[in-house]
């Protein structure tokens, strides 16, 4: 019997119950609508929180290793008895890091790489007084990593020649605007006065209201660090292999590199749950689904007895009908996860128009092409069992079925 006539037995057994047909259309529909627009949702807050998270951050930060103490060996014949405490870990320039800066261009999956000077300092303006961050950049290269020019709210993007960016919470504390001057003291008088070229805001407190942007040659006259660099920051193209990327930076350089996945570990937690939630969440509604075609399909069976008695009497091989229920299945799969696909969607649509605009969900295709697959497959393997049964009905009992 040619494939065809298999394919016409089973839609003609679809039309025939167009109620129950209907019925599991609708469900599946629902389910694939649910698979899809709950996806895109958890996909679009997982961006959302990573872009605000990372927004302000490197992937990697490359440091020099920690300081310990020295602990020297006791005379001979005398006891020691030692009580360590951590040392207190001082600004320091990492060793060449010139030469570590062009290592780290050439790695893979590496794209942008940052020389830092950063260290602690006080911002005057007349009797108010701030303690604040002094971040020294090269700005080509950091820009690559932070584009703070793109949160410039006030002035422009500039730094050199006495010009320096600060944080808007900052400059509301000081009392600056665009334009004005600000003393910076880097402690035993190292002081110099800046001109505000730019007033940034990121959305993040600590850096709003601490940070200065200035040019590495005077932040590393202020923190006297001659010719130094305290931190590199690094960028991949892949966030989530920060952590393998920063290993290999540390076996390179001998250098302490920590990945955002190390110091942002309550965040990881969030999105791995969010993520098994929504495999959790579809693997359910996917068994839901597998359930109801099997039991349509199952009444099918039972209900079309005599029918398929006569068809295995004219010829119809086991393997022929097990096909014909195949087909159906994948009739109800397909079918349902179009109508589904389309009004998941439809949902993602409505949320990103009408919804409160908290962020956006992103729309793939692949989203749809997946979920089409998931529900074929489910309803292929969900007919399987009651094609079997239709299968190794025997033709004479079947006809004088009732």
């Amino acid at each position: 019997m040619p494939m065809w006539i298999e394919w016409t037995i089973a839609t003609k057994f679809l039309h025939e119950g167009k109620v129950q047909s209907t019925l599991i259309l609708v469900g599946i529909a629902v389910g694939v609508a649910v698979i899809v627009f709950l996806t895109a949702l958890i996909t679009g807050l997982q961006s959302n929180i990573i872009n605000r998270t990372l927004g302000t951050q490197a992937h990697i930060k490359v440091q020099p290793t920690e300081e310990r103490n020295r602990i020297l060996p006791p005379a001979a014949g005398s006891v020691q008895l030692v009580l360590e405490d951590k040392r207190a870990q001082r600004l320091r320039s990492i060793n060449n890091w010139q030469q570590v800066r062009d290592v780290l261009d050439t790695l893979p999956r590496v794209t942008a790489v940052s020389p830092v000077i950063s260290g602690p300092a006080f911002a005057r303006r007349g009797e108010a007084l701030q303690s604040v961050v002094l971040v020294g950049i090269d700005a080509p290269r950091y820009l690559r990593i932070i584009p703070i020019q793109n949160d410039i709210v006030a002035g422009v993007f500039r730094i050199g020649a006495g010009d320096a960016v600060i944080g808007k919470l900052l400059a509301t504390d000081l009392g600056l605007r665009a334009g004005d001057k600000l003393r910076l003291d880097g402690g035993q008088q190292r002081e110099g006065v800046v001109n505000v070229a730019g007033i940034f805001e990121l959305g993040v407190r600590e850096l709003d209201s601490r940070y200065v942007y200035l040019e590495m040659k005077q932040v590393q006259s202020l923190l006297n660090l001659p010719g130094a660099a305290t931190i590199i920051d690094v960028t991949v193209d892949n966030i989530f292999d920060a952590q393998a990327v920063a290993a290999r930076i540390t076996r390179l350089t001998g250098l302490k590199a920590e990945s955002w996945m190390e110091t942002n570990a309550q965040l990881m937690n969030a999105l791995r749950s969010q993520s098994l939630s929504t495999q959790m969440i579809s693997a359910f509604v996917a068994l839901s689904v597998a359930l109801g075609i099997a039991s349509v399909l199952s009444v099918s069976v039972v209900q079309r007895t005599r029918e398929i008695g006569i068809l295995r009497a004219m010829g119809t091989t086991r393997q022929q009908m097990l096909r014909v229920f195949l087909v159906q299945g994948a009739l109800f799969g397909l079918a349902g996860s179009l109508l589904g696909g389309l009004a998941g969607y439809g949902l993602v649509g409505a949320f990103n128009t009408f919804g409160p605009k908290l962020f956006y969900i992103p729309v793939s295709p692949w989203l749809l092409v997946a979920a089409a697959g998931l529900a074929m497959v489910t309803g292929i393997i969900s007919a399987a069992v009651p094609a079997r049964r239709a299968a190794s009905l025997d033709p004479v009992e079947a006809i004088r079925h009732v």
